[in-house]
């Protein structure tokens, strides 16, 4: 794992829409939902203000305001909403929610909005984010949820994504609070997982992995921390077109994680977590194969990036692997397919497996 030279990201991605092929297949596995705002209704606020952290330092999100004879149904619709992403959708519950503040982002491609949900019987909160549907985030959220360690809760309808907030520390965050207050064991598990993090962003193609768009996650286990790392932002799941935006470590961003990785581990024992994380998304891909090649069939009729970066990114990934099936991809989602049958073949050579049957 090194970091002789950074990586840049496009600056100004394009918004992708859902197209009816990829809708069934969000219907058919209840990604689909009818709720009863969008995000373009969110978008008729009258005033905002900025929010400022805990410091006093601009967080980039602004707190809206919408008209008196608006908030009364924004705020309803917001609760109904919740209650269909964490529950049957019944308005059992929407008594007991308060909207307490709708923030939105004008940084980054998505411009999303934060919607904070307050239980006002026992005050606990949570947060949901309101974005544009875009047909690379989405698939980035469903590849997330089958091949990562992680499970998401998301729903689209029509051109608005609704996501459930995916709770930790940002990576830039637990950098700022200094990586060398943390035991020497400490950095030898959080190296680890960031190793394994990495592997998985190349595996997947999910791309600008900046510290600011994942998080640290600590469970409190018996004797001991353990950290996990987790993706929080997908809008480059298979748009961009260097292989090494796919990859965490040339990204400026992680120089400090990457810097942990070889302050703490050896050679050997970065090539073995690599192998581990390997075999373990091929087991993913083959005990999910069903959904899973459903979900390539999608990607296989979509368009998700431009023909030049799909030519950049096919040549890089035949020089990264030798395989000659990459040179032969005229999509991302071919691009994406040969990556997994690359991957599985792999898994199971190192282990002596008879080859299944794509």
């Amino acid at each position: 794992m090194d970091n002789p030279e950074y990586e840049k990201i496009s600056k100004k991605k394009p918004t992708y829409p859902i197209q009816s092929f990829f809708s069934q297949y969000l219907s058919k596995y209840d990604r689909n939902a009818l709720i009863p705002v969008f995000y373009d209704d969110l978008l008729r606020f009258s005033g905002a203000i900025e929010v400022y952290n805990e410091n006093g330092e601009d967080t980039l999100w602004v707190r809206v305001y919408y008209p008196e004879h608006e908030r009364t149904t924004i705020d309803r619709d917001l609760k109904k909403v919740y209650s269909i992403l964490h529950g049957d959708g019944s308005d059992t519950s929407v008594p007991f929610l308060n909207i307490d503040a709708v923030d939105y982002c004008t940084f980054g491609n998505s411009k999303p909005f934060r919607i904070k949900v307050r239980n006002i019987l026992n005050d606990n909160y949570t947060y949901m984010y309101v974005k544009k549907a875009d047909a690379s985030r989405v698939y980035g959220l469903e590849l997330e949820h089958l091949l990562s360690p992680n499970r998401i809760n998301f729903l689209v309808y029509k051109e608005t994504l609704i996501e459930d907030h995916i709770s930790g520390i940002p990576g830039d965050t637990f950098i700022e609070a200094g990586l060398d207050a943390y035991s020497i064991r400490t950095q030898k598990q959080i190296a680890k997982e960031y190793v394994k993090f990495n592997e998985r962003c190349i595996v997947r193609l999910l791309g600008d992995m900046r510290a600011y768009n994942y998080v640290i996650v600590p469970t409190h286990d018996f004797d001991q921390v353990r950290y996990r790392i987790r993706a929080i932002d997908f809008d480059q799941q298979c748009y961009e077109g260097r292989l090494r935006v796919y990859m965490p470590q040339f990204l400026k961003e992680n120089n400090q994680y990457v810097e942990m990785v070889h302050n703490n581990l050896r050679p050997e024992s970065i090539e073995q977590y690599q192998q581990e994380e390997r075999s373990t998304i091929a087991k993913r891909i083959l005990l999910g194969k069903k959904r899973i090649q459903e979900l390539i069939n999608c990607m296989l009729q979509d368009r998700i990036s431009s023909d030049d970066k799909i030519d950049q990114l096919k040549n890089d990934l035949f020089i990264y692997t030798k395989d000659v099936a990459f040179k032969k991809c005229k999509c991302m989602g071919e691009i994406l397919e040969t990556a997994f049958r690359y991957v599985i073949r792999h898994y199971q050579d190192v282990n002596g497996l008879k080859n299944i049957k794509d």
